[in-house]
């Protein structure tokens, strides 16, 4: 019940921020605007992501205290909100903030888990009880990589209404099933928690979009969620048990390789933005905005029901 509870009152404290939020962000020109890149046709507010994150951080705090998860996702998420508001304040000026310093921050920010204790430990042999634990140097790259990775990855997916926030409730509820399967209770906490603040922002963030996360909330959401699957099932993995977050992560980490790669085969910059995700390619396919979503939600949870049904073959 107390998962429940936590559930429902991230949900309720996101429902009444956003309005909050968003009246705010409508007073002060805090706006995406329209440009050639952009599917949407008219302004729209950028401060969903502090919703998100104050959902997430006070909810949490209430429900489990200030253990390192807590610690690691407050000092984190605050570094990426306040650089993701900076970012989303040059948008709303129609001026491209600078990619070097975002970067940057997103690198020490995933050295906070490290900091924290909270690493990529070891991996252990399916067939071998003995764990293979790394030196402090590898777990610490190790750790940081996946970190920044995923807090690229969700930002790289937010690009049309509703597919970041549905995405993450999709594959926060996987991974608390999957920390509940594997018996850790603060990581299922933050699990559903984040899972009831998506949830909530989705009711406005859906097809038509009434407010975006903007950078502030899609790099938190990455964060947040590649600290919860180091914590709940990547400390000590089995080489098999490496599937469950890659496929609970599937639909953020394949649309990266495909972008990625096309980059490269056209001979892009690796950091430039362009049309080349999945989500733009369904649409010039001819798909709405709506079946578009709807088709990656089902993407997604294929792929969850896939890393659950692996968790509990591997018990």
């Amino acid at each position: 019940m107390n998962y429940l509870y936590a559930l429902a009152f991230s949900f309720a404290l996101v429902m009444v921020l956003v309005p909050l939020v968003r009246r705010l962000a409508v007073r002060t020109g805090f706006v995406d605007r329209p440009t050639r890149r952009k599917i949407h046709e008219e302004p729209i507010p950028l401060s969903g992501g502090v919703a998100i994150f104050a959902g997430v951080i006070v909810t949490s705090f209430l429900f489990m205290g200030h253990p390192a998860l807590f610690r690691t996702l407050l000092i984190g998420g605050a570094t990426l909100v306040a650089i993701g508001l900076i970012d989303d304040g040059y948008k709303s000026r129609s001026l491209e903030f600078p990619v070097w310093p975002r970067l940057l921050v997103y690198i020490l920010v995933a050295l906070v888990p490290v900091w924290q204790g909270i690493s990529i430990q070891g991996v252990s042999s399916p067939s071998s009880s003995a764990m293979i634990l790394f030196s402090p140097a590898v777990a610490t790259i190790f750790t940081v990589v996946w970190v920044f990775a995923l807090i690229n990855m969700l930002n790289f997916i937010d690009g049309i209404d509703g597919l970041a926030s549905g995405v993450c409730v999709i594959s926060s509820l996987t991974l608390f099933a999957a920390s509940l399967i594997s018996s850790h209770a603060d990581t299922a906490l933050v699990a559903v928690v984040l899972a009831g603040s998506c949830l909530a922002f989705l009711a406005y963030n859906f097809h038509p979009a009434r407010i975006f996360m903007g950078d502030a909330g899609a790099t938190f959401l990455g964060y947040t969620l590649a600290v919860t699957a180091i914590d709940g099932t990547l400390k000590g993995a089995t080489l098999l048990s490496l599937s469950v977050p890659l496929l609970a992560l599937g639909v953020p980490i394949l649309d990266t390789v495909i972008v990625f790669s096309r980059r490269l085969l056209e001979g892009k910059g690796l950091h430039r933005a362009d049309n080349l995700h999945t989500h733009h390619s369904l649409m010039k396919w001819g798909l709405t905005q709506v079946q578009t979503v709807s088709f990656l939600y089902l993407i997604a949870a294929v792929f969850s029901l896939l890393s659950i049904v692996v968790l509990l073959v591997l018990r």
